[in-house]
């Protein structure tokens, strides 16, 4: 039944417009030597009409030459790269894909480097004109409007630049809406196909990725609006965002991920700025079931990649988040997703739009994500500075979180040093040394930065928690990590006269690199430091530090804490020696050690109430406390 309808349909337009039917051999005839060539965008491409312009050009081995093929991104057929056709075609691609990658770098093929959402503008002004467009549609409307699908991007200026359009027209393509949509006029040449429309799966995130996605979870919050790319990390992502309320998407790409989060109704687009109640995109990968999901589905809008890349537009959504994918960066915080050293990879793309356009937007993130090793744990992409050859897609300013497997790194406002120790403290941890001993080379920190290598030195993630005080104030109790150290210099700078001298017994008020290295450089498995902080907007604020040293002799441990000024009498010392109290006892601690003064009364009733079995000395104002753990196992 749905055939016949098709068919009838078909059968009218070829009545209605006869001049747009031909055979192939009339058709293809029409394309000229030294033609450009537009080809659809990844799983758009019309695969039909690729091969019939391939055999036509094999029936005809004269009629084409030196006609140059543009593609923003190639992932079905691209016979046109291959050598038997190199006097034919000349590939020119906006991104680069696996399949003319090796052409690519063989220089048998081009890439052009470009912002995505510059392309049209190159089109248009025929800086880079098009001939030809070889697009994909799906079937003619009653009004005789076709809908380019899930490949608007590009394609629609392209289509309105070429003087020749030869359409695809395949009932499996949706009808999406949005500024899809061309007559039937526009086109030059209909040949009807139906095949299935190319899909596009990745492999499931693996655990590193999972990791990934569960820190980036941390950073997005209720009511943002998400910019998210492809592959098994952005899934990974997407599927740790399952417990978030009234998310919204203006993006380059929608994928699998997104038409799942609206399904489940956490992308819900009621708190955008700019199209409310609408998921935004330009193009789609995916499989068949996300195909049917956009078919006339009035949530969701395409349009032109000079609009949704647009960095002026991407501003104007309040709380717009963007998040890439990186191939390397370096310690000064410079990226490139288009470059392993002078071997050209992906391209430009749309990273640099959305990440430039969400730090113009109202309280705009951006974050940039990646497996902290490449080649199989054998090179780490977090390097001292990009490779040579390399291009940097994104500059020190673009880059506000850096997300690896082992971490998150804040690099927005902070200097050359204290982004390297960041992303010092992210990286694979059997390349730290190596970064470390580089940056020192280079003078990116100080040449007398101590650090400790291996597990004894590794950042015990698991001890990371939650806590709310007894008068409900929350916290966030984690151990120190290599690069607090200009948080703890804010902290302990922020301290009154008093506190200092209560927490060191000391006049000294100084608290210099050397002095903060024994609080940010420690051995875990023989001390441990615990900060209590809170979120002040983006950034972190420590608001009290507790810590304790392992007496080996005695299996003790000496404990300190200290709290804000301003911060005290809300619970936070109490929780911060309780949770040092559980860490002792789970390493199998017998008890506390602490030297406190006499006149530190809320100090010692603190110690006092605990639970412990108290033995106390006071000797010239100073009381030497031993404190027995009253139970050694944990509960």
């Amino acid at each position: 039944m749905k055939l016949d309808k098709e068919n009838r349909k078909l059968d009218k337009i070829k009545k209605t417009y006869p001049e747009k039917f031909a055979s192939e051999d009339r058709v293809f005839s029409y394309i000229h030597r030294g033609n450009r060539i537009f080809i659809s965008t990844a799983c758009g491409e019309p695969q039909y009409l690729v091969s019939a312009l391939i055999n036509y050009v094999e029936s005809h081995p004269t009629a084409i030459f030196d006609a140059e093929v543009f593609h923003v991104w190639t992932l079905g057929l691209a016979p046109y790269a291959e050598e038997k056709f190199k006097s034919n075609f000349r590939h020119n691609s906006f991104f680069i894909a696996t399949n003319t990658r090796k052409a690519i770098n063989k220089g048998t093929a081009d890439y052009t480097p470009v912002f995505l959402s510059q392309i049209p503008d190159l089109f248009y002004r025929k800086l880079v004109p098009i001939d030809v467009a070889l697009i994909q549609t799906s079937l003619p409307d009653e009004h005789n409007y076709m809908s380019l699908g899930i490949s608007t991007d590009i394609t629609k200026s392209a289509v309105e630049s070429a003087s020749l359009v030869i359409t695809q027209i395949n009932s499996n393509m949706p009808r999406v809406h949005g500024d899809t949509f061309i007559h039937i006029n526009d086109v030059d040449f209909i040949i009807p196909h139906n095949e299935p429309v190319l899909e596009y799966s990745t492999k499931a995130p693996d655990e590193i990725a999972q990791q990934i996605g569960k820190y980036v979870a941390r950073i997005i919050e209720n009511g943002d609006t998400i910019q998210v790319g492809y592959g098994s990390i952005p899934d990974a992502i997407l599927s740790n965002l399952h417990d978030k309320k009234h998310l919204g998407v203006h993006t380059e790409l929608l994928t699998d991920g997104i038409v799942e989060l609206i399904r489940k109704g956490v992308i819900d687009n009621t708190q955008k700025s700019i199209a409310r109640g609408k998921t935004v995109a330009t193009f789609c990968m995916g499989k068949k079931e996300t195909y049917d999901y956009l078919h006339d589905n009035p949530t969701i809008e395409f349009r032109t990649v000079d609009y949704t890349n647009n960095p002026l537009v991407i501003a104007m959504n309040k709380n717009m988040v963007a998040i890439n994918s990186a191939l390397q960066i370096d310690l000064t915080g410079q990226a490139t997703t288009e470059s392993i050293g002078k071997t050209f990879y992906s391209g430009i793309g749309g990273s640099a739009d959305f990440m430039r356009g969400a730090i113009l937007a109202p309280g705009g993130k951006t974050i940039l994500v990646f497996q902290s090793t490449a080649k199989g744990g054998k090179v780490s992409r977090i390097v001292p500075f990009i490779d040579e050859g390399a291009g940097v897609t994104l500059g020190r300013g673009d880059i506000h979180y850096v997300v690896t497997e082992y971490g998150i790194a804040y690099l927005h406002g902070k200097n050359i040093r204290e982004r390297t120790m960041d992303l010092i403290a992210i990286a694979h941890p059997k390349f730290r040394s190596w970064l470390i001993e580089e940056a020192k080379k280079l003078n990116l920190i100080y040449k007398d930065q101590a650090f400790i290598p291996g597990k004894r030195g590794k950042y015990p993630e698991t001890l990371e928690t939650y806590r709310t005080t007894k008068t409900g104030f929350k916290i966030f109790l984690r151990p120190v990590k290599i690069s607090d150290e200009p948080l703890l210099k804010d902290f302990f700078y922020s301290l009154s006269d008093n506190s200092l001298y209560r927490r060191f017994i000391s006049m000294r008020k100084d608290m210099p690199h050397e002095r903060l290295q024994e609080f940010v450089v420690i051995d875990y498995t023989k001390e441990m430091t615990i900060l209590a902080t809170v979120k002040e907007e983006e950034k972190e604020k420590i608001v009290g530090v507790g810590q304790y040293g392992i007496n080996e002799t005695t299996h003790t441990a000496e404990a300190a804490f200290v709290v804000r000024d301003n911060y005290q009498n809300k619970g936070i010392g109490k929780e911060l020696l309780s949770y040092l109290t559980y860490l002792a006892k789970k390493q199998g601690l017998l008890g506390f050690t602490a030297e406190v003064l006499a006149e530190n009364e809320p100090m010692l009733h603190l110690f006092e109430e605990m639970g412990f079995d108290v033995d106390k000395r006071r000797e010239r104002g100073v009381y030497e406390m031993r404190m027995a753990f009253r139970e050694t196992s944990m509960r």
